[in-house]
């Protein structure tokens, strides 16, 4: 089993930037698709950004497209998330998680998910 721990967040100012980490151990990510989620509080939890096995291919919730871009190294087992021009909607706590069935961006489809990491953009 490849367990998950997500790095990164924190407090940054709208307009800022942020690079998340998502390392993986346990196992190898590479032959997996791979996704960051995130949750506001009182919120459920929602799709950000897909990136397939081999990095070919991404998708991202429309909400960040353009300001985000997923990425990974295999050779190092970790994806990463990085994040500009931030506004405050975007605070949240940061998951990733493995895809491993359905569409891209359903939260059943995903497992193995992380602890998270807490984003908070100030206005």
């Amino acid at each position: 089993q490849v367990q998950l721990v997500e790095s990164g967040g924190g407090l940054v100012q709208a307009g800022g930037s942020l690079r998340l980490s998502c390392a993986a151990s346990g196992q190898i990510i590479s032959p997996n698709n791979m996704a960051w989620f995130r949750q506001a509080p009182g919120k459920e939890r929602e799709f950000v950004a897909h990136i397939n096995w081999n990095g070919e291919r991404t998708y991202y919730a429309d909400s960040v497209k353009g300001r985000f871009t997923i990425s990974r190294d295999n050779a190092g087992n970790t994806v990463y998330l990085q994040m500009n021009s931030l506004i405050p909607e975007d605070t949240a706590v940061y998951y990733c998680a493995v895809h491993w069935r359905g569409t891209y961006d359903s939260i059943s489809g995903h497992r193995n998910w992380g602890q998270g990491t807490q984003v908070t953009v100030s206005a």
